[in-house]
């Protein structure tokens, strides 16, 4: 992860402690919202031409604006509360590793990164607010792949394995879309510098001192390979260990029942 540390000591009033808890519970309440306004997304989403024309406010409602799953049912009410959980857990996870204000600023640069690409960028993505919790849950499987969920509230799966699935759908995703491939590395960009560069650099580092430990035991002689031979009879400090060997004149290695001779 990069150090902030220096950051923190100057910066640390930009801290926000539970950010991504707060943008779960906003998620929540324009869930509710869109229950008696159907049309409220229409009004929160990001779009840069309303921004450019005024409605200023798209800058962060973007960012919650998708809360509908599906619309006032109880399988969307049960996903609403699996999602808002899985934020919680996501959130605590990171400020517990990293601590508040460097988890706050992971989300701080997700947010402008997102921001920019959307500014920029000729092609918009839809629900791109939604990408501040993939680069947040990203990093988080990054970090605890071992931990254990119920998907569905009825399968255990680990983080890992659900990091890797979406690691590949938006590999897929990319794939499909080449035109959306600068928005997903923007979108990426605080995952790859807090999570996902230093992970790479820490499983080159683990691969090259497993390798270096092999070269090492490779070149190492055989426990049973003898050190001292004798010129004449062939025996060895293995095979006779009480025998003790000199280097006579000539420059062979002899017991010593053989080295006068």
């Amino acid at each position: 992860m990069i150090s902030l540390d220096r950051w923190e000591r100057r910066f640390g009033w930009l801290s926000f402690p539970g950010l991504l808890r707060y943008f779960a519970i906003l998620h929540v309440m324009v869930f509710v919202v869109q229950i008696f306004r159907p049309d409220m997304f229409e009004v929160l989403d990001f779009d840069r031409a309303k921004i450019l024309s005024g409605e200023v406010w798209r800058i962060i409602t973007g960012f919650f604006a998708v809360s509908q799953f599906g619309g006032p049912s109880p399988a969307a009410i049960i996903l609403l509360i699996f999602a808002v959980n899985f934020a919680f857990m996501v959130n605590d996870g990171l400020e517990t590793e990293w601590g508040p204000f460097k988890t706050s600023v992971f989300c701080y640069v997700g947010m402008l990164a997102i921001l920019v690409a959307n500014m920029v960028l000729p092609q918009s993505i839809p629900f791109s607010g939604l990408w501040l919790y993939t680069s947040a849950f990203l990093a988080f499987a990054t970090l605890f792949p071992k931990v254990e969920i119920l998907l569905f509230l009825i399968i255990p799966v680990r983080i890992g394995l659900l990091g890797i699935v979406t690691g590949i759908s938006i590999l897929i995703f990319a794939i499909s879309s080449p035109l959306a491939i600068p928005f997903v590395v923007l979108a990426l960009s605080n995952y790859l510098l807090w999570a996902g560069i230093p992970a790479l650099r820490g499983t080159a580092r683990v691969i090259g001192s497993a390798q270096r430990r092999q070269r090492f035991n490779s070149a190492k002689a055989p426990a049973d390979e003898p050190f001292h031979t004798c010129a004449t009879c062939g025996r060895t400090d293995a095979s006779h260990p009480t025998l003790e060997f000199r280097v006579g004149r000539d420059g062979q290695e002899y017991c010593d029942e053989h080295l006068s001779g």
